[in-house]
């Protein structure tokens, strides 16, 4: 049985990391072998370039390297290997949030970050990605009540509309791929529409 990729993406407060274990537990009600990840992380390596990337001062150019090294370590180590044993990999943000944040939310050159995607990843891209979307002002309203902040979450309204065009642009850019969730929904309707979509791909 073929593995399948498929992404939780969305600005921070959107909800996504909320609905991926649901999601993963359906899968394996289904009957599917799953295995559940994020970015950045996912391996020893990655999850202290992550609290690198989260709590560290940098520039965008750094914070970018970083985030690819990170990547490249992960595939290697977890998702390639978990693909290759045909199983169903959920990864909590993958490339598609590079191009949003570093690229849109910090205006790295878009071509730096399509050469590193090239190179790092050889090929390797969703097979489905389901985009968390919500408004910037509501996401913040969510951060404020949820946890602290770390580098990314204390930046402005401005940066995630910056963000969110982002993701919509890489929508727009591959909409195969893409299910949009609106998350502004109630969380048993937003746990829905995700179910409707797994059940959907899956099932194809």
């Amino acid at each position: 049985m073929k593995g399948r990729f498929i992404t939780f993406e969305g600005i921070d407060g959107a909800g996504k990391s909320t609905h991926i274990a649901p999601a993963a537990a359906l899968l394996r009600d289904a009957g599917r072998a799953v295995t559940m990840t994020r970015e950045p992380g996912g391996t020893e390596l990655a999850e202290r370039l992550r609290e690198a990337i989260l709590h560290l001062p940098m520039d965008g150019v750094t914070e970018t390297l970083l985030v690819f090294a990170a990547r490249r370590d992960h595939i290697g180590r977890v998702i390639a290997p978990a693909l290759q044993r045909g199983e169903i990999v959920l990864c909590d943000r993958f490339t598609d949030a590079t191009f949003a944040y570093q690229g849109f939310g910090r205006g790295q050159d878009l071509t730096l970050l399509e050469h590193l995607e090239l190179s790092v990843q050889e090929g390797l891209q969703p097979d489905l990605t389901l985009w968390f979307d919500l408004d910037a002002r509501v996401a913040a309203e969510r951060r404020a009540e949820a946890r602290a902040a770390d580098r990314f979450e204390a930046e402005d309204l401005a940066f995630f509309e910056r963000v969110r065009a982002g993701y919509l642009a890489r929508m727009t850019g591959t909409p195969q791929r893409f299910v949009r969730v609106d998350a502004a929904l109630p969380r048993a309707e937003v746990e829905r529409q995700v179910g409707v979509a797994l059940r959907h791909y899956v099932d194809a």
